[in-house]
């Protein structure tokens, strides 16, 4: 996820990472935080797999190294980007950040994504709707009121028909940007 930011934020501009771990901690704040220990040492692994490169600067002070992105970076934040299948169990929160760098993509890419997401929230709203109704028909057999759980589970539908109803909207509002 963190390579993916980094990459993203490159693709728009020259930056510092001090400036980049600013904005990653102010996305996924407030409580989350990523350090500078694990940040730049992710840094350093970009520019070592050829992704990004130092620009000329002060390179005794970490917070004042720049990085900008390189070609094969460009090439791995586009793979990032379109890659539906891993992290499947975090990608409620991936495509919230894939989000933010869309316009970087075609628009038949934006689509593409923004129909996964959608279909990602389809699946799990018809998941909770098969479980409620298990665990309703099973509650006497289960001899425990479950209403705690029933309740936790609609909550959690609910946010996934909120994520659809976003993505829905966010999906008509591109098509209709790039008819233009």
């Amino acid at each position: 996820m963190y390579e993916l930011i980094i990459l993203g934020f490159l693709m728009r501009s020259v930056s510092h990472g001090y400036r980049i771990a600013k904005i990653i901690n102010d996305m996924i704040g407030p409580y989350a935080k990523v350090s500078s220990g694990r940040l730049y040492p992710l840094f350093d692994k970009l520019a070592q797999d050829g992704f990004i490169a130092m620009v000329q600067g002060d390179e005794d002070a970490t917070r004042q190294r720049q990085y900008e992105i390189t070609e094969k970076g460009r090439q791995r934040f586009h793979q990032l980007m379109m890659d539906t299948s891993t992290n499947l169990g975090e990608y409620r929160k991936l495509f919230g950040f894939k989000f933010v760098f869309i316009d970087l993509l075609l628009p038949d890419e934006q689509l593409y994504l923004l129909d996964h997401f959608m279909n990602y929230c389809q699946t799990h709203i018809f998941y909770i709707n098969s479980e409620i109704e298990d665990l309703k028909s099973r509650e006497s057999e289960i001899g425990v009121n479950m209403w705690a759980s029933l309740a936790i589970m609609e909550q959690t539908k609910s946010q996934w028909q909120l994520e659809l109803q976003w993505a829905t909207k966010s999906r008509e509002q591109l098509k209709l940007k790039n008819s233009n």
